[in-house]
Order: C-alpha cells, then sequence, then structure tokens
C-alpha cells in the first residue's frame, strides 16, 4: 500500500540529501566531529562500563522470519592440531562462524534500505549488487565514537517494560530529557531502552519481535536534536502494529532514518545493566565507543558497543 502524502511531506521535511556533499555516505555521522567526541570522553568519570551486546550463539534471538538472517552457527577448523607438523611444536585449535550480519547486536548500513529505487543521497539501488552495496555500505563506518544517552522510556513511563505494541513520540522523548535531566545535542548517538530485551533473556523469542519502538512521530524530534545514531533494545527497532500491517504504513521509520535522514541504526542492544545504573546515580551520558566490524559493501554488521561512565 502506498505511503501517505505526510509521510512524503515528513520525509522533505527531515531529508539530508547533499547536505555533507552529493558524494556523502556517512549521513549524520558526520556530526560526529572532534568537539562531540571531547564532549563524550568528558562524561566518562567513573571508569565503569557495560557492554550492550547480546552474546553470540546459536541460541540468538533469530527465529526464521527473515530468511537466511541466522543466529552463528560455529564449527571447529582443527583441534590442537600440532603447528607444521612437529608434535613437539606449538598446537594450534581453530574455528569459523556462519551468521547473518544483523543476526545480533549490529548497527544497519545506510544501504539497508531503499525507497522508490533510492537509497540515501539519491544514490540508485542498482548499486546494490551480488557483490554488496558499492555505496552507503557499513564499510565506511570504520569509527564510532560519541557521547551516548540513554533515554529510558519505559522506566519513565514507570514500567519495567513498554506495552507492547507502543509508538513512542516525540513527547516521550521529551519527557525523557526532562524528567532524566539529560539534553541531546547534535552529534550524540541517543539509546532508546523500551525494556523488550527482557523478553529475549527470558527465552521469549517469538514476543520479542513485537512492534514496539520509535515511531513515524518521533523522526521530526530525532531530526531537530541532529541526532548521529539510534540504537534500540529490540529487533524490529520500530514501532510496528502487526494487526494493522494492511492498513498502516510498514516500516516508515527505516525509511525515514536511513534513506532520507542518513542516519544509522542499532537493533538488539542490551540496555537493561546500563540502564539500571543510570537509575542508579541519576547519570544518563557517557562515552560510547560501538564500532561495527568494518566488512566491506557490507548492509550491517555486528557490534560489541561499550559504555563508559
Amino acid at each position: 500500500m502506498p505511503f501517505p502524502p505526510e509521510f512524503h511531506e515528513l520525509a522533505e521535511k527531515v531529508k539530508n540529501w547533499g547536505r555533507w556533499g552529493a558524494d556523502d555516505e556517512l549521513g549524520t555521522l558526520n556530526l560526529i566531529t572532534r568537539e562531540v567526541v571531547l564532549r563524550g570522553v568528558a562524561a566518562a568519570k567513573t571508569g565503569k562500563t557495560f557492554s550492550l551486546a547480546i552474546p553470540l550463539s546459536e541460541d540468538g534471538p533469530q527465529i526464521g522470519i527473515i530468511e537466511g538472517r541466522d543466529n552463528p552457527t560455529r564449527r571447529m577448523l582443527m583441534i590442537d592440531q600440532p603447528s607444521l607438523g612437529d608434535p613437539e611444536g606449538m598446537r594450534t585449535s581453530d574455528d569459523a562462524v556462519t551468521m547473518g550480519l544483523q543476526a545480533g547486536t549490529h548497527w544497519d548500513s545506510l544501504a539497508h534500505a531503499s525507497f522508490l529505487d533510492q537509497i540515501y543521497n539519491g544514490f540508485p539501488t542498482s548499486t546494490i549488487t551480488e557483490a554488496g552495496a558499492s555505496k552507503c555500505g557499513i564499510g565506511n563506518v570504520t569509527k564510532l565514537v560519541s557521547r551516548g544517552i540513554l533515554l529510558d522510556i519505559a522506566r519513565v513511563k514507570g514500567k519495567d517494560m513498554l506495552d507492547i505494541p507502543y509508538a513512542i513520540t516525540g513527547d516521550d522523548l521529551d519527557e525523557a530529557c526532562a524528567k532524566q535531566g539529560v539534553e541531546v545535542l547534535p552529534g550524540d548517538i541517543v539509546l532508546l531502552r523500551t525494556g523488550m530485551m527482557q523478553l529475549l533473556k527470558a527465552g521469549q523469542k517469538e514476543a520479542y519481535f513485537g512492534g514496539t519502538g520509535p515511531s513515524f512521530w518521533s523522526t521530526q524530534w530525532l531530526r531537530d536534536h541532529d541526532v548521529a545514531a539510534v540504537a534500540t533494545d529490540n529487533i524490529t527497532f520500530e514501532y510496528l502494529n502487526f494487526e494493522k500491517l494492511d492498513s498502516e504504513m510498514a516500516l516508515p521509520v527505516h525509511v525515514l532514518h536511513l534513506v532520507f535522514m542518513g542516519m544509522t541504526q542499532g537493533q538488539n542492544w542490551d540496555l537493561e545493566e546500563l540502564a539500571a545504573d543510570c537509575a542508579a546515580d541519576g547519570v544518563y551520558e557517557f562515552l560510547l565507543e560501538a564500532s561495527p566490524e568494518p566488512f566491506v559493501d557490507a548492509l550491517g554488521a555486528p557490534v560489541n558497543p561499550i559504555a563508559i561512565k
């Protein structure tokens, strides 16, 4: 079903094509200047570190809804094998992994989504072939370090987890900033906690696919604040009402963020430990090192994000 006029109106308002030049492939990551990085460094005061990645294993979140986006499978290549055939010398063990690059905690590249035969900055979808994405691939993102801001939407609403589905709006983001006492500045990376990661940790994988997340009505807020990237603690990233997909826009936030804004998205981020610590000390800013694995021409890549408070 075609997207309605209000979608196209918003797309034009948030559009960043040409903002950093006709050849740009990084989008809003250009907002992470040296000054922004130093702002992130200044936010690290205690030395406490938090990994925001889920484990990479065969027991991952994928349940076969997206064909080929498989949980990691690992096999041994060698087990205690003599090096250079010398049984008295060093021995080695080695293994290999097969997985969907977006199966676990990951960033989507700007080439992951398209609209009307175009990806970010107006590059044609013909730039995506069996060889991968020759434009806007995740391999362009060789470093991703900035100030991180956690907006714990669930706790702000007085809940362990938001309802499913729930559409996070710009008003929700304003409420979170006000109650947490934070200001989102240009170049910041925003992490949105819905609480849905608890479902995955409890083994409720089907429920984890529920459509709670940032909605169409949050996009202007992220553009107005010039957010560099945004990540969520769920698998769909955005709000989806699965009972009304025939009558509502399907994945509009992916299109608005990746295609029109050029804003990198992250999914399956484990924010539980970080959120508990932020709630305990009232500090919701930190240095965030979240550089993706630099897979050349890939549509996404795994990441082990580290928050340093």
